[in-house]
């Protein structure tokens, strides 16, 4: 059993900022309007997103997540979020890409629990079964803190050859922690064409699930090196939590925030500071496109919310 104290320190970071625009067109002849595809029920009574703040609260407790939602969103998140779901919300001025939303969500947690450990869930992702996920994910955070100055990013071991994914290749061995094989990470490739992703798949190649866990000391320590401009202005917003100066604090950081891509810029560089774990036994999808929800729905007996149909009028 982990120590209470221990337990306290892990957080999760929720990602809903995306805008899911490769779904669009669908979801907008579904519903009759735009909707980004994470606050979207495709199936079931639960959005994407809900699914995610659910996922997290059997994680750690639930007062312990930062949710990155941008302020557009804002109508729709807090509607979803509702009383159910406890935590911060944390609503960005503008998109400055993936590596600004993490380092937001890093900043409140460092600034609470200098020495936690968080695990970072994207909110437009299809996982099941849910409950073997659960238990998996918080044994991915026990990794994380004994790996120390290593992320820990999760690889699924593909079944088809798919351009619209990223890919891991793993290294050699570098521990077994509780029966888990955790490797080094020797290479990333970002959404190849077909036949790169068919020679990836053949070499032993994971597709990259973009969940990651670490202690925030370690990402911190990443982020002052690849984005010392970014951490700078996130400093300066950190003096600002838990006063009547947050909000505007916020704003004025990102005016000039720089836009950055945490996959490339981040973790390709720091690749030997990154170590990989592959997810077993889990149907893991980015639902990106129509077909690969229906698809996806249809291996676990699951009919989508919208007319099949839909799927095969647009991409």
């Amino acid at each position: 059993m982990q120590d209470p104290d221990e337990s306290n320190k892990i957080w999760t970071i929720i990602l809903a900022g995306g805008e899911g625009r490769r779904l669009r067109p669908m979801i907008s002849r579904w519903l009759g309007r735009p909707k980004p595809k994470q606050y979207c029920t495709f199936v079931g009574t639960r959005s994407m997103f809900q699914h995610t703040l659910d996922r997290s609260d059997q994680i750690t407790s639930p007062e312990q997540k930062v949710i990155v939602a941008g302020r557009a969103h804002c109508k729709m998140a807090t509607a979803q979020i509702g009383d159910r779901y406890p935590g911060k919300l944390l609503l960005q001025p503008k998109n400055r890409g993936t590596a600004a939303g993490i380092f937001l969500a890093t900043t409140y947690i460092k600034a609470k629990v200098p020495d936690a450990t968080v695990l970072i869930l994207p909110s437009d992702h299809f996982i099941f079964p849910e409950e073997k996920f659960n238990a998996t994910m918080r044994k991915t955070v026990l990794i994380a803190q004994k790996m120390r100055n290593r992320l820990v990013l999760l690889g699924i071991r593909p079944d088809e050859p798919e351009s619209d994914y990223g890919y891991i290749f793993p290294g050699g061995n570098l521990s077994r922690i509780d029966g888990q094989r955790i490797s080094a990470v020797d290479n990333f490739l970002e959404k190849p064409d077909l036949n790169r992703s068919m020679a990836a798949l053949a070499s032993g190649a994971l597709w990259n699930t973009f969940i990651v866990a670490s202690r925030v000391e370690t990402l911190w320590g990443l982020g002052c090196q690849y984005f010392p401009s970014m951490i700078s202005l996130f400093e300066k917003f950190a003096k600002s939590i838990g006063t009547k100066e947050e909000e505007a604090s916020l704003g004025r950081i990102y005016r000039s925030m720089p836009i950055r891509d945490f996959s490339s810029e981040l973790l390709q560089p720091s690749r030997q500071q990154t170590a990989v774990m592959e997810l077993n036994d889990f149907l893991w999808c980015d639902w990106g496109r129509p077909k690969r929800i229906v698809e996806t729905l249809r291996r676990i007996g699951k009919t989508p919310a919208f007319a099949p149909e839909l799927a095969t009028m647009t991409n």
